[in-house]
C-alpha cells in the first residue's frame, strides 16, 4: 500500500487583526460589512473568555491527528487555531467538546460557539443553524479495495450496478443517491468506520466520501485500498463551512476571520500541508 499523507511541514499563520464584519446571512454563509465590532471583548461567545469549538469524536484523519483536536494538527483543528488567532483568542482559550455528527446541525441551541466536522453547507441545513463562508472546496470521490467489481471503472455509468455505501446524514450518501443513482438500495452507516468494515467485509463494494477522507481511508485503514475517482463538479462547489447557532451574532465575525484566512493565502497553506488531490481521476 502506497501512503498518501500530505506532507508534514510547519505552516507559518498570519496574524491579522480584525477591523469590522457583518450581520449573518442565515441562507448560508455570514457575510461581512462594516456594522459590527469583531474585537474579542464584543464577541457573542457561549463563555466569556472562551472560544468554545464542537467536533465529533473520534476526530478522522486527516481532518485531526491522533484523534485530539487540541493538538492543532490536521486541518481543521489547524484552521480553527488559526481562526481563533484572528479573533484575538490564545490557544489555551480555545475549549473543545465532543459533539456527534448530526447534533451539530440539528434545530435548537447550542452549547458550542461554533462546530467544525466536515459539514457541508446547504439551504436545508441553513433552516435550522447558521453557516460561516466556506473553508474547504469538497469534491466526493468513490473508494475501493483492489481486485473489486469496480476498481477499473472510469465513469459513473460504471457504478450503477455496484453495491455502495456512505455515512447517514452526509452529502456523500446525497451523491450516492443523486449523483451515482444506484440500481441497488445505497448502504448506509452511521460512521465512515463501519463503512470500512463492511468494504472489508466485502458487504459493500465501495463507499462514497470526500476526497481527503477517501485518501486517508484507503492509505491508513485498508490495505488494498484504492481510489476509484472524484465525482464530477457542479458549477456551485460544495463547500465545508462551520456550524453556528441559528441568529449567532457571532457568524459575520467568523466568516469574516475565515475569509481574510483566505485572502493570506492560511487556508491553502494548510490544505498543502494536511490535504492531497493526487491520484484520484476523475469520473466521466
Amino acid at each position: 500500500m502506497t501512503a498518501r499523507t500530505a506532507l508534514v511541514v510547519v505552516a507559518a499563520l498570519a496574524v491579522v487583526g480584525l477591523a469590522a464584519c457583518a450581520p449573518e446571512d442565515d441562507s448560508a454563509g455570514g457575510t461581512a460589512s462594516p456594522s459590527t465590532d469583531c474585537s474579542k471583548d464584543k464577541l457573542a461567545l457561549k463563555t466569556a473568555g472562551a472560544f468554545s469549538v464542537g467536533t465529533d469524536k473520534p476526530a478522522y484523519e486527516p481532518w485531526f491527528s491522533k484523534d485530539d483536536p487540541t493538538n492543532g494538527k490536521g486541518y481543521e483543528s489547524a484552521v480553527v487555531y488559526a481562526l481563533a488567532k484572528k479573533l484575538g483568542f490564545e490557544t489555551a482559550e480555545v475549549k473543545w467538546q465532543t459533539v456527534q455528527f448530526n447534533a451539530a446541525f440539528a434545530p435548537g441551541p447550542k452549547k458550542f460557539d461554533l462546530d467544525v466536522n466536515q459539514v457541508s453547507i446547504s439551504p436545508e441545513r441553513a433552516k435550522a443553524v447558521a453557516f460561516s463562508t466556506g473553508y474547504y472546496d469538497v469534491r466526493q470521490t468513490v473508494i475501493t479495495t483492489a481486485g473489486s467489481k469496480i476498481a477499473g471503472v472510469t465513469s459513473v455509468a460504471g457504478l450503477v450496478d455496484a453495491k455502495l455505501g456512505a455515512q447517514v446524514g452526509t452529502t456523500s450518501y446525497t451523491s450516492l443517491r443523486d449523483v451515482i443513482k444506484t440500481k441497488q438500495q445505497p448502504a448506509v452507516f452511521d460512521t465512515n468506520d463501519l463503512a470500512v468494515q463492511a468494504l472489508k467485509n466485502k458487504q459493500i463494494d465501495g463507499i462514497v466520501v470526500d476526497l481527503p477522507t477517501g485518501f486517508y481511508m484507503t492509505a491508513a485503514q485498508l490495505d488494498d485500498g484504492k481510489i476509484v475517482g472524484q465525482l464530477p463538479a457542479s458549477d456551485k462547489p460544495e463547500q465545508f463551512g462551520f456550524v453556528l447557532e441559528k441568529g449567532s451574532k457571532l457568524t459575520g465575525c467568523v466568516s469574516q476571520a475565515v475569509d481574510a484566512l483566505r485572502a493570506d493565502g492560511t487556508l491553502a497553506s494548510l490544505q498543502k500541508q494536511y490535504l492531497t488531490a493526487e491520484g484520484a481521476p476523475e469520473l466521466s
